[in-house]
């Protein structure tokens, strides 16, 4: 799937789907980028998991 970053916080932010859907992600779910490098409106590439608190983000890959 991919979306834009919607919000960053200490370590872990929100990702807006292209469906609209807002997803959750931590900054251990991100490959080849650094959280710090991140801005809100970036596009990024990312897989959906089950996690115990429901829906996730995982290997968050920045897109551009």
């Amino acid at each position: 799937m991919t979306g834009k970053i919607k919000s960053l916080n200490a370590g872990y932010g929100f990702i807006k789907s292209e469906t609209g859907q807002e997803v959750f992600f931590h900054k251990s779910s991100l490959e080849d980028c650094v959280f710090e490098w991140l801005r809100v409106g970036q596009r990024v590439r990312f897989n959906m998991e089950d996690s115990p608190k429901g829906v996730r983000a995982a290997c968050v890959v920045a897109v551009d």
